[in-house]
């Protein structure tokens, strides 16, 4: 599809020079030799671009630039000026301006210019539809939970949603929902009209990290055949999510505290300065407490990260919710499979409850998608489950229920008891009791379970349990 663009120049010559060129690469163009005209075709339709002369006959191109700008925010404009007025059309930049070139113009030039201005325009309008998409997909997915836990989280959202902190750290292990949590932050902000873009760093490898962050000039190392403008420059206004930002290098930890202090970057390979006003908010299921003790993540960087910190809890943590969670699984899985499930059993419902779930609500998730698509019927029961590997305890219905059946009705499976299986079930099961009696409290859970700190740390990363989810 054609960009339209709206040339405003009193100079005849100047504006068929210019139309004439457009057309050539396959614009539409219209043109105005004066304010009032220009205000008339900007009126009767919005072009995806301007040129204009920094001086007309009845206005000045600031005048129009406020105008325009007012009215399509993100519509790029370009001034043409004279060499003496430079300084003004510096002010024009300051003031939303794209760019300004100086006359007489070079065609070449132009041309460049125009490109990256409608490249821009292109970019936001994909950003737009895909914000629009996440954002209905948030709507319909997102489920409120009740546990005391989650509350705490959702109170402090709103808080942070409705104040000028920029800076948010999310802590917790992998699945429990912190790229929900960054989401909510967003929609409930004044910045949810803006861009909501998300970066996994530990997805991309570290010397392409910078240029997707930063963004590169054209020629700053051997693939960067144009300009790219990065996730920070397109979220300006909006809200930049670096899930895993424990995974960056040291010389991007670096650059990261800068914007973090002057909200300015560079991109990689450029000598200009960007302002950005964007909300970082990042993400990790790693210690970054303990990793600045090793020397592997900085001190200052954490601190600037941690302003406003938000723990998300453990599915085990928020046993009341699984219910809920899983029959919002269950349903919406029912519609996008063409499935009858609508609800859980009783004793379905008890085992998903009783099941610690390691992987969280990622886990919960996967499980309920699993069930569905396998499985027929109305009411997902406690058969369809499968909550862990063959071999291990909860295979045979659960590990409260193989106790119970080996211990009280003396019965045991013909090929024999996964010994060792049932005894980490048993010992994952009492540590994760004891954290949640003494609120994850890590002295606490250790004077509980009569054992030393240190045995408590090894026995929870034995069983996948992160400190993450410990205090002091």
């Amino acid at each position: 599809m054609p960009s339209s663009i709206l040339i405003i120049d009193d100079q005849q010559s100047l504006r068929h020079f210019l139309e004439r060129a457009m057309l050539d690469d396959g614009h539409e163009v219209r043109t105005a030799a004066d304010g009032a005209e220009a205000r008339a075709l900007f009126e009767a339709q919005t072009p995806d671009l301007v040129l204009v002369d920094l001086k007309l006959p009845d206005t000045t191109g600031l005048e129009l630039l406020g105008e325009f700008k007012e009215a399509a925010p993100k519509m790029p404009v370009i001034l043409m000026t004279a060499f003496a007025e430079i300084e003004t059309a510096v002010d024009a930049m300051k003031r939303g301006a794209f760019d300004y070139m100086t006359k007489p113009v070079n065609l070449e030039q132009v041309k460049v210019v125009v490109e990256k201005a409608l490249e821009s325009v292109r970019i936001w309008r994909e950003l737009e539809h895909h914000r629009r998409q996440d954002r209905d997909k948030f709507s319909r997915e997102f489920v409120r939970g009740t546990a005391g836990r989650i509350l705490e989280v959702y109170d402090t959202v709103e808080k942070v949603a409705g104040s000028e902190t920029t800076t948010v750290l999310i802590t917790g292990e992998s699945g429990t929902g912190k790229q929900v949590i960054a989401n909510l932050i967003h929609s409930q902000s004044p910045r949810a009209k803006q861009a909501f873009l998300e970066l996994n760093c530990a997805a991309i490898p570290g010397e392409l990290l910078e240029s997707e962050i930063f963004g590169h000039e054209r020629g700053a190392f051997t693939d960067a055949h144009k300009q790219k403008q990065g996730l920070l420059e397109l979220s300006d206004g909006g809200t930049l999510f670096l899930d895993e930002v424990g995974e960056m290098s040291p010389n991007l930890q670096v650059k990261l505290l800068t914007v973090l202090e002057s909200r300015t970057f560079r991109r990689v390979g450029g000598t200009r300065d960007i302002k950005v006003d964007v909300r970082i908010i990042s993400a990790t299921n790693q210690d970054l407490e303990q990793m600045v003790r090793a020397g592997s993540f900085r001190e200052d960087l954490y601190y600037r990260l941690m302003v406003v910190p938000i723990r998300m809890p453990a599915l085990r943590e928020r046993r009341d919710d699984i219910p809920v969670l899983a029959r919002h699984f269950i349903q919406e899985f029912a519609r996008s499979f063409h499935k009858n499930f609508t609800n859980l059993s009783t004793e379905a419902e008890r085992r998903l409850v009783e099941y610690p779930w390691p992987g969280n609500i990622r886990e919960l998730r996967n499980v309920c998608e699993r069930t569905v698509l396998l499985e027929d019927g109305e009411i997902v029961e406690a058969r369809h489950l499968r909550l862990s590997k063959p071999d291990s305890a909860g295979s045979a219905g659960g590990l409260l229920e193989t106790l119970h059946r080996i211990l009280e009705d003396g019965l045991v499976d013909p090929d024999g008891i996964a010994f060792e299986d049932l005894l980490g079930e048993v010992e994952r099961g009492l540590i994760v009791r004891a954290a949640e009696v003494s609120g994850w409290n890590q002295s606490r859970t250790a004077e509980l379970l009569r054992i030393k700190r240190d045995k408590l740390r090894y026995r929870m990363k034995l069983h996948g349990l992160h400190e993450a989810s410990m205090v002091n």
